[in-house]
């Protein structure tokens, strides 16, 4: 078997040539140095309620699930769809929970309330019982 020789294997191989041009490389260098990776601490820094305003989210989030039952309900939507029906008997569930005296189980609790009123809403929406989420 014959060795190839330095030359030989420079002639087998391509040269390479950047993907970009100048011009775009530093587009694409500028939006890498301009760029904030996502920070979660922070986010959940600006969606923690302050402890006075606890009982007005439990109350409002409470009234958004009872009014959405309601709908499913009178929709027929709870018969018909047993996500739907899920969703209802997960809600409920919530609602005949007190909510937590410390501040964070509250805030994990109004989250618990916050996401069973979207999971609702966006699901009678997408069955065609709420026409306002469709």
């Amino acid at each position: 078997m014959a060795s190839a020789t330095v030359s030989e294997l420079a002639r087998a191989v391509r040269v390479w040539t950047p993907p970009l041009d100048p011009e775009a490389l530093e587009t694409v260098l500028t939006k890498v140095r301009g760029w904030q990776p996502f920070d979660g601490e922070s986010l959940l820094d600006d969606v923690i309620p302050a402890v006075e305003d606890l009982d007005d989210h439990d109350l409002r989030l409470r009234a958004h699930l009872m009014q959405l039952a309601v709908i499913a309900a009178a929709t027929e939507a709870r018969q018909r769809d047993p996500e739907t029906e899920r969703l209802i008997r997960w809600a409920c569930q919530l609602r005949a929970e007190a909510m937590p005296s410390g501040h964070l189980q509250a805030v994990g609790y109004l989250r618990q309330m916050a996401w069973s009123v979207n999971e609702l809403h966006e699901r009678l929406g997408a069955i065609k019982f709420l026409r306002e989420a469709a």
